[in-house]
């Protein structure tokens, strides 16, 4: 496993990240800590969470905070807190009532003290603002998050799916009120989902130095070569990434990952997440498992990057064009 630091930090991650929110979902309790040992057993640090995991599944918001209590029982069982790198998350609804979603300073302050008791921990290594709450001022937010890190609770800071613009006026705000400033962004992004994160993000976490943990880097398994025209694939989710990503660009773009990958002796899924790895901006990607067979796969793609000409046919391909630069560079 190789590992680089977050953002402008001294904390260094695995250059994968282990997400977590197929726990309690699409994985059982013990499924989920085979996939935990299989990716600490290669090294591997970094693991991601949040606290809405997983309410998606049949019981709805009765499950949420169970992936969290997956991990805490883990770590407790193993006694291997140390070597973790944990980041978990708030803003999603987690009871009824007006406070039960979003990021004021009471419900982030609660929803900390609620993910530390079920991961049966005292600190939370990053702690991510899930998205985007325009009822909170940002400068409220932060001042809570401020309080967490002084506490000692929190040791880093960071946002996933906010829009450049409220990214930047919180790293303004931090500046201006000498806050806790984030030091990461989660996006969405893959070779399937470029824009939402290339057009305005990307240039922004490059600027500021803030080290990016992509999710979904396979864009929800398609990219793992699996689905093919006319062949029916057995997930949760296949209708949902079928309508998204089986059509002719996406099978086009398959083909061409399965071509580079047989050079290298590689995987479609490794040479997906090869185009991330390669990429300077890119920090570590966020990989889900359901199985440690399906984790060791993956894995396969530590210390794999591709060339100048590979990069440059995977862009064109997934719709970048070929000589586009942002006016910003």
């Amino acid at each position: 496993m190789n590992y680089r630091r977050l953002g402008r930090t001294g904390l260094k991650v695995s250059e994968l990240g282990l997400g977590t929110m197929q726990f309690g979902w699409t994985t059982d309790e013990k499924g989920s800590v085979a996939v935990l040992d299989s990716f600490v057993g290669a090294n591997g640090t970094f693991i991601d969470t949040a606290d809405i995991y997983t309410m998606w599944g049949p019981r709805g918001m009765e499950a949420a905070g169970e992936s969290e209590t997956i991990i805490g029982r883990w770590m407790a069982a193993r006694r291997n807190r140390q070597r973790i790198v944990l980041a978990t998350k708030v803003r999603g609804k987690m009871w009824e009532g007006p406070d039960g979603e979003g990021l004021s300073r009471a419900r982030v302050i609660r929803c900390c003290e609620d993910s530390l008791r079920r991961l049966k921990t005292d600190y939370i290594d990053l702690y991510q603002c899930h998205w985007v709450d325009l009822e909170t001022p940002i400068d409220e937010t932060l001042s809570a998050l401020n309080d967490l890190v002084r506490w000692g609770k929190v040791r880093y800071i960071g946002a996933s799916n906010y829009p450049a613009w409220r990214l930047m006026e919180a790293l303004a705000a931090s500046e201006r009120h000498s806050f806790e400033r984030f030091v990461s962004y989660q996006p969405q992004y893959s070779l399937m989902e470029r824009a939402g994160f290339e057009i305005e993000a990307m240039p922004l976490c490059r600027h500021h130095g803030l080290g990016v943990i992509p999710y979904s880097p396979l864009a929800c398994g398609f990219l793992t070569g699996k689905y093919r025209k006319g062949v029916d694939v057995a997930s949760i989710r296949a209708r949902e990434v079928r309508e998204l990503y089986a059509n002719d660009r996406g099978f086009a773009l398959i083909a061409r990952l399965e071509a580079i990958s047989q050079a290298h002796e590689k995987t479609v899924a490794q040479t997906a997440l090869a185009w991330l790895l390669t990429n300077p901006v890119i920090t570590a990607p966020i990989i889900g498992a359901n199985s440690a067979d399906q984790l060791q796969e993956l894995l396969g793609a530590v210390g794999y990057h591709l060339g100048a000409d590979e990069m440059e046919s995977l862009n064109e391909l997934s719709g970048y064009p070929k000589n586009w630069r942002p006016i910003w560079d």
